[in-house]
């Protein structure tokens, strides 16, 4: 009896000790592996930030809250300013005065939209002229018609008040705009972080979403004797539309002081990517830099 029974307890014993393996070999006990941490990209820019647009979610930084100049991604807020006005009449035309051509040959040919003196062209125009070639012609044409004032020069100043305005509204502390286009007086700048959580503001509104998504909008004027002029297509300058899967916009940025920058977003089984690099050291490396963060991002 003994024995019987002792072997039944060994044979109990040994049940228990193959089902225990087998619930560890299942992982019903214990935890599963961690995979493997996902290394973090080296950047060539000096600044650099990207975050899940859904949930807030910090995924990289480097240097993310160094101020540091902006370039025509300052464009993006000239944009939402736009945007942001009550009432806005996107089919509003606006006259293309000869001080904003001027402008443009005093800045040593600043980036352009190819805007005619005398043509009447629609602010919907005018943002796509503003964000896919980054005219600064564009812009100054909007910043002339949405600041307020008795003079242009007051009308400017008026609209980069609005645009420091939406930046405090906004939570950018280490954001300031003294100009309409990026082509600072010296106190023109922001951060890498800073930056993503304007885009990230400025892609809620759909009439933006829809601009910095188009990689090429062909517009139709009005000359100054009422005939129709159709412009030269505009190109979209994000090197990430069309070369990045899921890339959905937002802005590029190049100058002497501010280097390559690049506001980013993409979008990948309904989750959003959005980031910056500033001052990247090349015009190839911007895109390069920006591709690392989103690949990143996906994975962290």
């Amino acid at each position: 009896m003994i024995t019987a029974i002792k072997g039944v307890r060994v044979r109990r014993a040994a049940a228990v000790v193959v089902t225990t393996g087998a619930m560890i070999a299942t992982g019903v006990l214990g935890s599963a592996p961690a995979q493997a941490a996902v290394a973090k990209p080296t950047i060539t820019a000096v600044g650099g930030y990207v975050m899940n647009n859904g949930s807030g979610k910090s995924l990289f930084t480097k240097n993310s809250t160094k101020k540091l100049s902006t370039g025509s991604t300052t464009k993006i807020m000239t944009a939402l300013v736009v945007l942001s006005q009550s009432n806005l009449n996107l089919d509003k035309k606006v006259t293309i005065q000869k001080a904003y051509s001027d402008y443009i040959v005093a800045n040593n040919y600043a980036s352009n939209a190819k805007l005619i003196v005398g043509d009447k062209v629609t602010v919907r125009q005018l943002l796509y002229g503003l964000m896919l070639p980054s005219g600064c012609d564009a812009a100054y044409a909007l910043a002339d018609t949405y600041g307020s004032g008795s003079t242009r020069s007051a009308r400017v100043k008026s609209f980069i008040s609005k645009m420091n305005k939406k930046a405090s509204s906004l939570g950018l502390t280490n954001t300031h705009f003294d100009s309409f286009d990026g082509i600072g007086n010296g106190n023109n700048y922001s951060t890498a972080k800073d930056l993503t959580k304007l885009a990230s503001a400025a892609m809620k509104n759909g009439n933006f979403k829809a601009v910095v998504k188009t990689k090429s909008y062909t517009a139709k004027t009005i000359t100054k004797t009422g005939a129709t002029r159709t412009m030269g297509a505009w190109t979209n300058t994000n090197p990430l539309l069309g070369s990045y899967s899921g890339t959905i916009g937002v802005k590029t940025g190049s100058g002497p002081e501010s280097k390559f920058c690049l506001v980013f977003a993409a979008t990948r089984n309904g989750k959003t990517l959005i980031g910056t690099v500033l001052a990247s050291s090349t015009i190839d490396n911007r895109a390069v830099d920006a591709k690392k963060l989103l690949n990143y991002g996906w994975q962290v």
